[in-house]
């Protein structure tokens, strides 16, 4: 059997090459550059639970998005390659079985998420009436059980399962240890920074603790924008789910607000992060592309927004108001910024030649990084005014950590444009600058209650 499969990939394999011999314009070399690619495409795939012929045709698929000759090879072999991916043949038994065994592990590891937000009200944690408590444990009632589901699947060692579980410890104990009052700032702190630094630490499950690799920490950026579209379709779902359920229990006179607000809605939310992520999974031939193509769509829509709104800035004279609302909405601008230079080069080929939407993406960078200048003057200004607190040393670390990034990136890509330096360390400093946002997070969560004094 194993022997049979092996051949008939081998043989779709020939054919490939084939095609890619017949070209005149590719050299040998360039030939089997291209196909060292496509195997090790194929074995990620085949590691991942698909059969042979699912990973190769998928690998071609994926492969077109980043040459013109795949391209024309995966366009002839269309029906074929379509009929695999929407109308799979019966897999074979091992394959089946795994694929029955990961959806169990999901489900259970998707009940408890959804029953662990319900824990803190066997000690007396109501959820309408402790809303500081829930806000800064969000993350340890789901993440917990996202990392397991994936160390599950990684089949990660012990030390790596010690490391994730001592992480989610320290953001447990970060989050509850120290005596907070309900309106201090460090609450709010922790509760948006919390749950990125221990994203970061189900990163380290989803890599199978290696995360010195490159690929493999591009590849959790990946998984991290796909996620994030389908837990947002998820969301919309559960929405018009709880509306319906609200109308036809009403319909017959039953008021199902209590059951809708206490049980439908957290658990639902927090199983809904563990599904998304196993179709982000199961699903991943198919989805791989969403969140470039909404790069390809948002990129030139962005730049044209903070281009307009520099000449905004620059006609009226105005400056930026650094109340705290303001300060959250430029940082999430910026981070929208980076998300959309990530996921376009996941998606890019890293030896193609400069193009249009490189030189859109420099325009996004290079005005994302002016308005970073822009806050981090309106913040210097408010901080000497008014000293430091924990929401504006926040801000200023944030918005100097993004400063750093952006305008690197705009060094490299002007480098690149220019054809002195290879697309490749672009990539390669994205990836390695993760690492620093996982070191500011845990600094705001572990720190700033006690550099502050709780407040």
């Amino acid at each position: 059997m194993t022997v049979d499969r092996d051949n008939d990939l081998e043989g779709q394999i020939a054919e490939w090459r084939a095609y890619m011999h017949r070209r005149q314009e590719l050299h040998h070399t360039d030939a089997e550059e291209l196909e060292d690619h496509l195997r090790s495409r194929i074995t990620e795939l085949t590691e991942s639970g698909l059969r042979d012929d699912e990973a190769f045709l998928i690998a071609v698929k994926r492969m077109g998005s980043l040459d013109e000759l795949s391209r024309e090879f995966a366009r002839e072999h269309s029906e074929r390659l379509w009929k695999q991916l929407v109308l799979p043949g019966e897999p074979d038994a091992p394959t089946a079985a795994r694929s029955r065994r990961q959806l169990a592990v999901m489900v259970l590891c998707a009940a408890l998420a959804a029953l662990a937000i319900k824990v803190p009200s066997w000690f007396g944690f109501d959820l309408s009436d402790d809303g500081a408590f829930y806000a800064r444990n969000i993350s340890l009632f789901t993440l917990p059980a996202l990392a397991a589901y994936f160390a599950w699947q990684r089949r990660v060692g012990p030390r790596v399962i010690g490391v994730l579980a001592a992480l989610f410890v320290l953001g447990a104990v970060a989050a509850n240890a120290y005596p907070l009052a309900d309106d201090s700032q460090s609450i709010v702190l922790t509760a948006i920074h919390l749950p990125i630094a221990l994203w970061l630490v189900v990163g380290v499950a989803y890599v199978g603790g290696d995360w010195r690799s490159d690929r493999r920490r591009m590849d959790f950026v990946r998984f991290t924008g796909e996620w994030l579209i389908y837990f947002a379709l998820l969301g919309l779902g559960g929405g018009l789910l709880a509306a319906f359920t609200a109308g036809t229990f009403n319909a017959i006179g039953i008021d199902p607000e209590g059951f809708i607000q206490s049980w439908l809605v957290p658990c639902g939310a927090m199983a809904a992060v563990i599904v998304a992520a196993w179709l982000v999974e199961a699903k991943q031939s198919v989805i791989e592309n969403m969140a470039p193509v909404l790069t390809r769509v948002f990129t030139p829509l962005f730049a044209a927004t903070l281009l307009a709104f520099l000449v905004a800035v620059i006609w009226t004279n105005n400056g930026i108001d650094v109340e705290r609302d303001v300060l959250i909405l430029f940082d999430l601008l910026l981070v929208i910024v980076l998300g959309l230079l990530l996921y376009a080069i996941s998606a890019r080929d890293l030896t193609a030649r400069p193009g249009l939407f490189d030189r859109l993406q420099l325009a996004l960078v290079v005005s994302a990084l002016i308005i970073d200048v822009l806050v981090l003057v309106a913040i210097a200004g408010r901080i000497s005014e008014w000293g430091f607190s924990p929401n504006k040393t926040a801000a200023l670390g944030e918005n100097l950590v993004l400063l750093t990034n952006l305008a690197w990136s705009a060094w490299l890509f002007l480098g690149f444009l220019r054809r002195r330096m290879p697309f490749a360390r672009l990539e390669h400093w994205q990836t390695r600058y993760i690492i620093v946002y996982a070191v500011w997070a845990w600094t705001v969560v572990l720190a700033f209650p006690l550099v502050f004094g709780f407040a």
